[in-house]
């Protein structure tokens, strides 16, 4: 089942991260004080053992040596075994001594009772072979270490028996793994609590991400969010929202202040045809001159027809999934064409279009045609008679092509060039109403541009004129070979 989604969040079967972070938090903790808890136990299981298996190995070796005395000394390992064992207050231990066949001859008081000699591991055949020891608990409840040894006396062979009492180092280890098992809980709980207080501090900021979201309206796209001193992760995430803030509202701009320009520039063509329909309905008119009023709306029509076109073309080249065909073509013949598709005009006004340079470019000709000729009629209509316009092709190995419109025509003001590639925007709106230009031209070369994967740019300077140079970024000064057409095949 998937969770539910509400206004306020994920809701139903997801984890908040905050609960995440503290069962892993919590989990790696537990993790963590098993190790350090087993390790501990272990070291004071393996020291007492030691200290355990010592003592009595100390113990044997008294005996073993009082055992190889003279026969004189016996009285001496009679107390040793007797007497000295039950006198000792800190340790309780006990001692047995066997002949050769299994007699009895030493023993500590009440260690038959306590410890028959059939519990006790067998011992090597040889002294030289290690002591024999295991553990044994007793009907009462008591934990013994018992270990066996043989030994060489003057009468003969001799197995020793010795019993350590370790009932209090047990109940030690089991105190402290009762003393560890608390710890360990506790840690588990402290560890939640505070993972869970520290995933909440940590995620704070994203609180503050998730509240300015909320505040963000298509009236408020000023909102931004503060960048204070949180992990540089989180640094990242907020800069990287805040860009793309910034790039919705200065999208929103854009549309904004293009539907601004669109109903601008739709209302003067549509003005002129309801004038225009409104004189024809005023009376009645010959022949002659409704014939002109028709004229007269048929340039108007044609001339939404042309926004409408331009409007249609910007928008499909901004569509991120356009896709040209592209071919290899010579730059320079299509730059040729152009110039005589306009040379008539340019006589007319009295304006030299000269051509220089060589390239081959790869992409589409007749979209590269549509650029060249938006950029010749725009220069033409702001270059006063006399004047030049220059277009120059320049490309080499190292370099990237690129081709240069140059005028002499007024040139434009240095405020108005970060703009020029916007829809609708003139510098001269007197000018291009009177020239008929609605703003479209330089727009759609540069949507042609982004098509290529090129740039366009401009450079201007009032009364010396204006050069837009279009940057494109497959290209070459000399026909392509077969190899490089296989190349991009």
């Amino acid at each position: 089942m998937s969770p539910n989604v509400s206004g306020n969040g994920i809701t139903g079967g997801a984890w908040s991260i905050a609960r995440r972070l503290t069962l892993l938090y919590a989990i790696s903790t537990t993790g963590l004080l098993l190790l350090a808890a087993g390790f501990l136990f272990w070291v004071l299981k393996q020291n007492l053992e030691a200290r355990e298996h010592a003592l009595l190995i100390s113990k044997v070796e008294v005996l073993r040596q009082l055992l190889q005395e003279e026969p004189d000394k016996s009285e001496v390992l009679a107390s040793e075994v007797e007497h000295e064992a039950s006198a000792s207050h800190l340790l309780r231990y006990f001692m047995r001594i066997l002949d050769g066949q299994g007699r009895l001859l030493f023993e500590t008081g009440n260690m038959a009772k306590l410890l028959p000699v059939e519990i006790f591991p067998v011992p090597g055949a040889s002294p030289e072979t290690p002591d024999a020891e295991k553990r044994w608990d007793s009907a009462s409840g008591s934990a013994f270490l018992l270990m066996s040894a043989s030994s060489l006396a003057k009468e003969g062979q001799r197995t020793l028996q010795l019993a350590l009492d370790v009932s209090q180092d047990q109940t030690l280890l089991a105190n402290y793994r009762r003393t560890l098992v608390a710890v360990l809980i506790f840690g588990i709980l402290f560890a939640a609590g505070a993972g869970f207080l520290i995933a909440q501090k940590g995620l704070a900021p994203l609180g503050a991400v998730t509240k300015a979201t909320q505040r963000i309206t298509a009236s408020q796209l000023h909102e931004r969010i503060a960048v204070s001193e949180w992990p540089a992760e989180l640094i990242e995430l907020a800069s990287a929202f805040d860009a793309m803030l910034d790039r919705l509202q200065d999208s929103f701009n854009r549309l904004s202040q293009f539907s601004a320009d669109l109903a601008h520039e739709l209302r003067t063509p549509i003005n002129n045809l309801r004038g225009e329909a409104e004189v024809a309905l005023s009376r009645t008119r010959n022949l002659d001159e409704y014939q002109q009023i028709l004229a007269s709306s048929l340039e108007e029509h044609e001339r939404l027809s042309r926004m409408i076109d331009g409007l249609l073309f910007i928008a499909r080249a901004d569509n991120p999934g356009a896709a040209l065909d592209r071919i290899w073509f010579d730059a320079r013949r299509e730059v040729e064409a152009v110039r005589e598709f306009y040379q008539a005009l340019a006589g007319e006004q009295e304006v030299e279009i000269c051509i220089e340079g060589a390239a081959w470019l790869r992409g589409d000709p007749a979209l590269f045609r549509r650029a060249a000729s938006n950029l010749l009629a725009n220069s033409l209509q702001h270059t006063p008679a006399k004047g030049s316009i220059n277009v120059s092709l320049r490309a080499s190995d190292a370099l990237p092509v690129a081709v240069d419109v140059r005028d002499t025509g007024n040139g434009i003001a240095v405020e108005h060039l970060p703009r020029i590639f916007d829809r609708f925007y003139r510098a001269d709106r007197s000018r291009s109403q009177v020239g008929g230009g609605f703003g479209l031209g330089l727009a759609i070369v540069m949507s042609i541009m982004r098509l290529h994967g090129g740039t366009a740019s401009i450079q201007s300077t009032q009364g010396k004129g204006t050069t837009v140079t279009l940057h494109f970024s497959e290209g070459s000064a000399s026909p392509p070979t077969v190899e490089d057409v296989k190349n991009v095949i």
